[in-house]
């Protein structure tokens, strides 16, 4: 079997996109953390994935509301991604966000994303020390002219 790190390095030689996934805990509040493991996995239904560590401070909030949106980062929105990929418990003070149409959701980043996807909670699946999430997509939106950020080999692009 391959060693953790050799398996970083290889991992990290794929580029990825760069999502902040929302959702609103038990007391009302937006939580949220930086994933690079998003993807599209069903056209029809339209279905999405997301893998989260089990020690997420936001995997409580995705489960109390049964869903997630899925902020896709603008290319430049470096510094809001690190902040996001920490445990702070203030990383929405200061930032706009508004709510979803759905309830399943979480905040809306729209001014500093390239797309979003308000996801209803459909899967749960355990695997390694990752939960892999897959929400039924139940609105989003593109921003015209936007470039969506890229993250590879440890580096955002």
């Amino acid at each position: 079997m391959i060693d953790a790190q050799r398996f970083r390095e290889v991992m990290a030689s794929f580029p990825s996109g760069v999502v902040v996934l929302t959702a609103f805990g038990d007391d009302a509040g937006p939580r949220g953390l930086t994933v690079s493991a998003f993807c599209a996995a069903s056209l029809d239904p339209p279905l999405a994935l997301v893998c989260i560590d089990k020690t997420s401070n936001t995997l409580p909030a995705v489960q109390h509301t049964g869903g997630f949106t899925a902020n896709i980062l603008a290319a430049g929105r470096e510094s809001l991604a690190g902040r996001m990929a920490t445990k702070l418990s203030d990383k929405f003070d200061g930032l706009e966000w508004h709510r979803p149409a759905s309830k399943l959701g979480g905040p809306i980043l729209r001014e500093d994303t390239a797309a979003y996807a308000v996801c209803a909670l459909r899967d749960t699946i355990e695997s390694g020390d990752h939960w892999v999430l897959i929400g039924l997509v139940l609105e989003g939106a593109q921003r015209e002219g936007i470039k969506p950020m890229v993250f590879t080999r440890r580096v955002y692009g």
